[in-house]
């Protein structure tokens, strides 16, 4: 410690002097291992972090993005920015930010925290090469040593083989996956060994890697702890190292609890999930869990997840009374057809168990919670544009329909979106697919010029289905659902066309405005005809329609799955 104290003050004096002259330094600022982001003063700052931080075990705060509470060792070290042998780094003041996400990373734990006022972020940074100018010596060169006298004997060049980069993964297992082990005080250290043990062999068998399945785990205790996300670790040998690292928690079998928390906290692009490819937990439990997964596992398949249930250790007979939910297993997997459950007798017998589940985990056209109402709808709008609507009640109609559009994920892989505005003519406004992001389809939405003209819905409705619902979705994917939003009555006949649409398999829902006839709004709209009908007398009662036409979409999607 006494060094270190002579190395502070020797590299701190050599900072002061070289901001005393007006250049930013790029002399690193030698700190502690406690210092925190929010003891630094500049926006961007090179500092020098000792050895060995980790012995501290100074509070770290997030995942990624640190509150300025933290360590800023800690955070460096949690990042793999510097090793236990310290080193110099770049630290990013940002704003403050809600939810920081806890995770263990290189040996550091980091802390979830909701809320604070100041963030920071760490890089590496490596000094810039000296530079040796020409003019700083008047002596003259030193002529180089002439060779040695004799014949030069040529050595021939030996070419050494390159060896290509292998592309890690598995490219056939394309999933993105949550592994939830038991840390209850019920299996025990001995046990939570083997499990882990069982989980490296997994991800093995998976080959696990950065072009193929990706896999992060929480451990279930009392409270759920993120152990690590999914792009912390996409070297295999990294992932097996990070698993093996996992302290035991103890305490109860909370599983309900950890899938809520892995639902919530863990599946989002900023955290590595990949578009379009399937989200699974697999959530090991030993014995029965101690709190109820209904829930849990209805927001896990409303949020387009996959829920594997593997089990160890059944209840004994005189045990049974204990398990508040004999039903667990069927109620908690995405769907109960027996394909996203597993029992094992024990953990000491589990390998003869890693091939089947990791067939089952790499079978993505059976993931069948991966397609929900929110990502794998086809949503037409039909919207009219008569004179009798007017410029600015046309607005309030596009930006009630960008409001239903705007709570699905729509992309290029998950939700489309169409328009067809209609008078007596029909225009096809954009087509299902055209625009990749959501934010596109918005805009696209809220920018539909207003035709003005008579009102032909019957024509519009054939129009519709032959120019909009033609674009079919690769391997036949996603319902379609098309939804009219008329404000008077059609002056041709609408009952043809809209059984029509029903035969196509087209999902018709009918919002009407003002003087829209209910008769028509009815004869348009799929049987039960009172949960595909809306109607209000004004178009700025067309908010309140948001919500229950969205959860009548995906009411009618899940019916039909």
């Amino acid at each position: 410690m006494l060094l270190w104290s002579l190395v502070l003050h020797l590299l701190g004096f050599l900072s002061f002097v070289g901001n005393a002259y007006g250049s930013e330094s790029t002399v690193p600022m030698p700190i502690t291992c406690t210092t925190r982001g929010a003891d630094l003063t500049e926006t961007r700052q090179i500092v020098l972090c000792p050895a060995d931080c980790t012995q501290y075990k100074a509070s770290v705060f997030g995942t990624g993005v640190y509150a300025s509470v933290s360590s800023v060792c800690g955070a460096a070290t949690h990042r793999g920015v510097i090793g236990n042998s310290g080193g110099s780094l770049m630290v990013h003041k940002l704003q403050g930010r809600s939810n920081y996400l806890a995770s263990y990373s290189h040996g550091v734990h980091s802390q979830p925290l909701s809320k604070w006022t100041a963030s920071f972020s760490v890089t590496k940074w490596m000094s810039p090469p000296l530079e040796v100018s020409s003019q700083t010596s008047t002596a003259a060169p030193v002529p180089p040593a002439p060779p040695a006298p004799g014949p030069v004997k040529k050595v021939p060049m030996v070419k050494k083989p390159t060896k290509k980069p292998t592309l890690q993964g598995n490219r056939d297992c394309q999933v993105d996956m949550a592994v939830l082990l038991d840390g209850s005080s019920n299996i025990g250290r001995r046990r939570f060994i083997l499990q882990k043990n069982f989980i490296s062999k997994l991800a093995m068998l998976l080959r696990v890697g950065e072009n193929g399945p990706h896999l992060g785990v929480v451990q279930a205790s009392d409270m759920p702890r993120t152990e690590f996300f999914l792009t912390n670790y996409t070297q295999p040998k990294d992932v097996l190292f990070a698993i093996k690292e996992i302290a035991f928690m103890g305490g109860n079998t909370n599983t309900g609890k950890a899938i809520t928390h892995t639902v919530e906290t863990f599946f989002s692009s900023e955290l590595g999930v990949r578009r379009g490819h399937p989200r699974v937990i697999v959530a090991l439990v030993d014995g029965w869990p101690s709190d109820s997964l209904e829930e849990a596992a209805v927001l896990a398949r409303d949020s387009g997840i996959n829920v594997f249930m593997v089990t160890v250790a059944k209840p004994s007979p005189e045990e049974v009374s204990m398990v508040s939910d004999p039903d667990y297993m069927k109620k908690s997997v995405c769907k109960d057809n027996g394909f996203f459950t597993l029992s094992m007798p024990s953990w000491f017998s589990t390998t003869k168990f890693i091939k089947p589940l990791g067939q089952k985990l790499c079978s993505v056209d059976q993931m069948l919670c991966s397609r929900t109402c929110y990502n794998s709808v086809n949503l037409g709008f039909l919207i009219d544009g008569s004179s009798s609507v007017g410029e600015g009640n046309f607005r309030l109609m596009l930006d009630f329909i960008a409001s239903v559009a705007g709570t699905f994920e729509v992309s290029d892989v998950g939700t489309r979106v169409g328009a067809v505005q209609f008078t007596y003519d029909q225009r096809l406004e954009f087509a299902f697919g055209q625009y990749p992001t959501k934010e596109q389809n918005l805009r696209a939405l809220r920018g539909i010029p207003y035709m003005s003209g008579g009102t032909a819905t019957g024509d519009a409705i054939t129009y519709a289905i032959r120019n909009l619902f033609t674009n079919k979705r690769p391997g036949g994917r996603g319902r379609n659902f098309l939804i009219v939003v008329t404000d008077g009555q059609s002056y041709d006949d609408v009952r043809g066309p809209a059984r029509a649409a029903h035969k196509e398999g087209i999902t018709v829902f009918s919002v009407g405005i003002a003087w829209a006839p209910m008769d028509d709004l009815r004869a348009m709209a799929t049987e039960p005809k009172d949960t595909h009908t809306f109607f209000t007398r004004e178009f700025s009662g067309l908010e309140q329609f948001q919500q229950p036409l969205v959860k009548a979409i995906c009411r009618d999607f899940t019916e039909a799955n």
